[in-house]
């Protein structure tokens, strides 16, 4: 099966899997997809279909967005300095999709565009630098920017847009004028923050309402109004008892901006500003206003110094800002996001603590109060990944592609319990979910440091015996050269311009530079893995635990970390 599938991933015609395209943008959108090579077949036609569908959708995603005037809160003093506003407005963007029309800073500006960045960068980049195009002359980054152009009404930050800008910057090629557009356009707007988001002077990052944090219906914020006082983002109700909230999300999110404010400054020889430092400042206010140290949770801190005791994502936002150790980092997986009493639903990961009693399951509605939503699903390799928790990372995968088998509309969210998809339809963050999930457990993955990943895990038989795909294959072109990867659930091969070079047995992760010489291999399951891996000609004995790595140098393989693995935990 394994040879006719290899032939079946070099006859596929992308055209033919996408069909008809719907506007004059998406001609330039695929033929960037189809440079990239990357296409993806299944032992599974109908998994393979329900990938096909993905691509398909995202066209309808990306559109040319801009422009000025618009609804809510509209910019009247954007600079355009050094940016072509009309230029913007012409070149397609990343929208949310479904019945988000838009690009929203929280995710299509962030985590969206960094994952797409793998794929069709163009648009990425496009999408980031819309939102330096219009930032306001105060310093505000808008929160959205539509066909009738930005939107400032609420902040809405989660992932941090600096890491997003420097993972994309470092994988297309290292462009310094767009680097530098961004740094500068960031810059300042963390000077807005501290001008506006620290009335209360603990150094935190407050917020104002429930959109601050794009936590739609969730406990987190009942009794606080969805949207700013006034709809002028720098002012909170002073008539709630409540509000401003110290915020973890939004505080660890500056941290986290600011740890990558400085690499950035290096890179363009900025000085002046101590980003590290204030980066400090903001993981000391993180820990001293929001950390409850008796639960090991982040809460919001209210105006009467009293804790939000709500345990919600909020804590898996935190992690993916790179707050903590490793060590750190195991303790909430233990006691939280790995807890089935917790977040570790069956179909993972919950919006809010499944043993609190305000959880509310349902997905059939915009809901931050209990379901499991594809922008979770997103932020969570890194949060994962960051910590060398590689093994722990496929719990979620496996699961996830397993509620895939039966998408049809790419929802927002899923049922935690069934793994149905609930509300809207091609969604973004859901389409590149699985484009992200497939390539990171079975695919060739291209990484900000130099690297590529080939995977050898296929989807696992999780729902009602129905196979998922128990064989894949994979290409992607880097450089000039053509990787192919053929997954069993027994070995891989990988194929460098139609030739077999690698070959090594399932679970585990082989990690190369991006001409493909072998630096390293992962160990991606929680069993030990035995077997030959055979590279260039030679063969090599391995024995390699979950979680493990292996450097490779002078022939040899040398573990350099094993942290082990983190089992799930019930209570």
């Amino acid at each position: 099966m394994s040879e006719a599938l290899l032939e079946r991933l070099r006859q596929i015609n992308i055209d033919d899997k996408v069909g008809i395209l719907k506007k004059p943008s998406d001609a330039d959108v695929l033929a960037e997809w189809k440079r990239s090579g990357v296409r993806f077949a299944a032992s599974s036609a109908r998994f393979e279909g329900v990938y096909d569908s993905a691509v398909r959708k995202l066209l309808d995603c990306i559109v040319p967005t801009g422009g000025v005037g618009g609804s809510e809160q509209v910019s009247q003093a954007v600079t355009g300095k050094g940016s072509d506003i009309s230029g913007t407005a012409r070149k397609p963007i990343l929208h949310e999709g479904g019945i988000y029309l838009g690009c929203w800073l929280e995710s299509t500006g962030s985590i969206n565009a960094e994952l797409l960045s793998r794929f069709i960068p163009s648009v990425s980049e496009a999408s980031f630098e819309s939102f330096a195009d219009f930032q306001r002359e105060d310093g505000q980054l808008p929160y959205k920017i539509t066909e009738h152009g930005a939107a400032y009404r609420q902040i809405q930050m989660v992932t941090p847009l600096a890491r997003s800008v420097w993972n994309h910057y470092l994988l297309n090629g290292r462009n310094q004028q767009f680097l530098r557009k961004m740094y500068s356009a960031m810059k300042r707007f963390d000077e807005w923050l501290v001008a506006y988001r620290n009335t209360r002077g603990s150094g935190c990052v407050e917020a104002f309402c429930t959109f601050d944090t794009g936590h739609d219906l969730s406990p987190r914020f009942w009794h606080v109004p969805d949207t700013p006082h006034g709809d002028d983002a720098r002012y909170c109700n002073p008539d709630s008892p409540i509000l401003p909230f110290l915020a973890p999300d939004l505080t660890a999110n500056v941290y986290c901006q600011r740890l990558y404010l400085h690499r950035m400054a290096e890179e363009l020889g900025e000085t002046g500003i101590d980003w590290k430092a204030k980066a400090e400042e903001s993981l000391n206010s993180l820990f001293n206003y929001c950390y409850d140290e008796q639960d090991g949770f982040f809460y919001d801190l209210d105006r009467n110094d009293e804790w939000v005791k709500v345990q919600s994502d909020v804590l898996l936002r935190v992690m993916a800002c790179e707050v903590g150790d490793r060590d750190f980092f195991d303790k909430t997986l233990r006691r939280y996001l790995l807890n089935t009493s917790k977040f570790f639903a069956k179909y993972p990961f919950t919006s809010m603590s499944m043993d609190d009693p305000r959880f509310d399951p349902f997905s059939s509605y915009n809901s931050w109060g209990g379901a499991s939503n594809f922008l979770s699903l997103i932020r969570t390799p890194h949060a994962f990944e960051h910590h060398g928790r590689y093994v722990e990372l496929t719990w979620v995968i496996f699961p996830i592609l397993s509620a895939f088998l039966s998408v049809e509309r790419f929802a927002q969210c899923l049922s935690p319990w069934t793994g149905k998809e609930g509300y809207t339809e091609t969604y973004s963050p859901a389409i590149l979910c699985l484009l992200d999930y497939v390539e990171r457990l079975s695919g060739i993955l291209p990484t900000p440091e130099g690297q590529l990943w080939f995977t050898g895990l296929v989807p696992y038989t999780m729902d009602h015996g129905e196979e998922v795909a128990n064989e894949t294959a994979y290409s992607r072109t880097i450089e000039g050269n053509e990787f192919e990867l053929v997954n069993t659930r027994e070995q891989v091969v990988v194929y460098r311009n139609g030739e077999k070079y690698l070959q090594f047995p399932s679970g585990i992760r082989v990690v190369t530079d991006r001409q493909g010489c072998l630096e390293s291999i992962v160990g991606m399951s929680v069993r030990t893995v035995e077997g030959e891996l055979r590279y260039e000609g030679k063969v090599y004995s391995i024995t390699i635990k979950g979680n493990e790595i292996q450097q490779f140098d002078l022939g040899e393989f040398t573990s350099v970390s094993d942290p082990g693995v983190i089992a799930p935990t019930y209570r």
